[in-house]
């Protein structure tokens, strides 16, 4: 009965950011062209979508333009001090303990438009945290995981219709902290807002689905990513750990469209599963699973068609097996192109 528990709880905010996806994308997916015509690129960019930083805690959905390049610093940190136990409960049911965990995880993402339908990018961060298990305090800093990231945009919404942007991500990430000595923090640093969430130290192959529609004053996006975890070692035996599903549920308001300013309401889930993609049983990590449903509320803002901020603060409101924490990130994003003027995406 607790694996079914388990497994229902996990496909709630699956299933619902399904029912969304279902709305947004038309009856006749038939018609669609899987390489975006000239001419529709033409209309996208004409139509209402001012330069502004767009959600913190998800990647633009809509692609680099060709030869556009963006390098994003984004500062994300996680303070927790207590934790939900093996039932959903809300975040007033949480109790105090075992662990007390703060951690700060610098990250910079480089993203270019290798053409107007692909993207390409990779991502560097360290992670320091401080905490407190069981009675015992450890400490540490180390370099963090690199990823590599790759985008591809078959479909390019219709200004005119309910066609939204459609995007395919993939991303591969390398345990560079495993590979410099770095330790691993209480529950492998899986947090809810990152993008996408991922054990520290582990291979990891991350495959997605975004999309997003523009409904001037307002931009709403969505994904759905699965992220399989490599198989592992410690202390000479294969360790296995469950697979895990992000979801991203995101509505801008944009309230200025000269300076970008707006604000953002961003729903996060990250679940933890109870079994793996290649089969294997899972004999490490949490092998009950794990749910967390968290919102942020962000505001963003540019200093310039070059210089775009934005600065959030992700709430727990639900969870099961994991640590209830709350998320300050802020994120600034560098944009260049060699015509000079910024095409946003």
């Amino acid at each position: 009965m607790n694996r079914i528990n388990n497994i229902n709880n996990t496909f709630i905010p699956v299933l619902t950011l399904a029912a969304l996806l279902r709305l947004l994308l038309p009856i006749s997916v038939e018609a669609f062209d899987w390489v975006p015509t000239d001419e529709e690129i033409k209309k996208y960019r004409q139509s209402w979508n001012p330069l502004s930083h767009g959600p913190i805690l998800l990647q633009a959905v809509d692609t680099q333009p060709k030869g556009q390049l963006s390098v994003r610093e984004f500062l994300f940190s996680q303070f927790g001090n207590s934790s939900f136990g093996n039932q959903f409960q809300f975040v007033t049911q949480a109790k105090s303990g075992p662990i007390t965990l703060a951690q700060l995880s610098p990250s910079i993402n480089a993203a270019y438009g290798l053409t107007n339908h692909i993207e390409v990018g990779a991502a560097i961060s360290m992670n320091s945290f401080w905490a407190s298990q069981n009675g015992k305090d450890t400490s540490a800093t180390s370099f963090g995981d690199t990823s590599l990231i790759m985008k591809y945009r078959p479909i390019i919404q219709d200004p005119d219709s309910w066609r939204p942007s459609l995007t395919h991500y993939t991303q591969i990430v390398l345990p560079t902290s495993a590979w410099t000595g770095g330790e691993k923090p209480p529950g492998g640093f899986s947090p809810l807002g990152r993008l996408p969430a991922t054990r520290f130290g582990e291979f990891g192959l991350t495959r997605g689905l975004m999309t997003r529609k523009i409904l001037e004053p307002v931009r709403i996006s969505a994904a759905v990513f699965y992220t399989y975890n490599a198989p592992g070692e410690s202390n000479g035996k294969t360790t296995y750990t469950g697979d895990l599903i992000n979801t991203r549920l995101i509505v801008e308001h944009i309230l200025n469209d000269k300076n970008g300013f707006g604000y953002n309401i961003e729903i996060s889930t990250l679940s933890g599963l109870t079994w793996r993609a290649d089969g294997h049983a899972i004999n490490a990590g949490q092998k009950n699973g794990f749910t967390i449903i968290g919102v942020e509320p962000a505001l963003q803002y540019n200093f310039s068609q070059n210089w775009l901020i934005a600065v959030g603060c992700l709430f727990t409101v639900a969870g099961q097996n994991a640590i209830n924490s709350i998320y300050p990130n802020v994120s600034l994003f560098w944009f260049w192109d060699k015509s000079g003027k910024i095409i946003m995406r």
